[in-house]
């Protein structure tokens, strides 16, 4: 296929349309923007040529510029000597450069109109490529989106997340043992009668040691 053909082709092509038709969107894009890449490249390196060529014949252009006013100067100088048979003779060669010189001028202008038709079609390639490229983006964020949605399903549907609650519900009752046995642990029951009575003598020891404190204070006090 030739670079004009697929050019003409990339910019008929409905990018979203090609899109929709294909079962797979993300690997029709890449070969769409690669497509598009390549035939952006072989389009700069036609117009590159075109320029060198250009340039080439505007030096020739201007050579034979040259050359005409060369043979124009012969050609007085014969008259001047009146050689008029050199005259003409110089001036036959200056028809001949300014002919070569209008076809050169013909060949600039095809030159110059295909640049312009290179920088135009290098345009819309480029606008072609970044709307491609908008939808390469647009397509992984989708992509990206779809898996992580699907990862959070499978996740909240899926048996490790009820085998992981499940480990849950065994750490809090184990949470719950360990609570209530530190409790049970802080807990006093019922006296038994050795101890009330023990209680009850210390009690009475106390009240004795009391009292001798209060009247050894009466004492001093008289």
């Amino acid at each position: 296929m030739s670079i004009f053909s697929r050019t003409r082709d990339i910019f008929a092509a409905n990018i979203t349309e090609m899109l929709d038709r294909s079962e797979d969107p993300a690997k029709m894009i890449r070969m769409v923007i690669l497509e598009m890449e390549e035939t952006l490249v072989e389009v700069r390196a036609s117009a590159a040529r075109c320029i060198a060529d250009g340039k080439e014949m505007r030096r020739a252009l201007s050579r034979l510029d040259e050359l005409q006013k060369n043979w124009t100067e012969k050609a007085e100088l014969a008259l001047s000597k009146e050689r008029e048979d050199l005259a003409k003779a110089a001036l036959l060669e200056r028809q001949k450069a300014a002919d070569m010189g209008d076809g050169l001028r013909e060949e600039i202008k095809v030159i110059d109109d295909t640049l312009k038709g290179y920088e135009t079609d290098i345009a819309k390639l480029q606008g072609k490529l970044r709307e491609a490229r908008a939808r390469q983006n647009a397509i992984a964020a989708r992509f990206e989106s779809a898996v992580t949605r699907a990862r959070a399903r499978e996740l909240l549907n899926g048996n490790r997340t009820e085998d992981a609650f499940s480990k849950f519900e065994f750490l809090e009752r184990r949470a719950d043992f360990a609570e209530g046995r530190a409790d049970a642990l802080g807990m006093t029951g019922p006296k038994s009668l050795e101890e009330e009575i023990a209680e009850l003598k210390a009690a009475e020891s106390v009240d004795k040691e009391l009292e001798a404190m209060k009247a050894a204070l009466r004492a001093r006090g008289k």
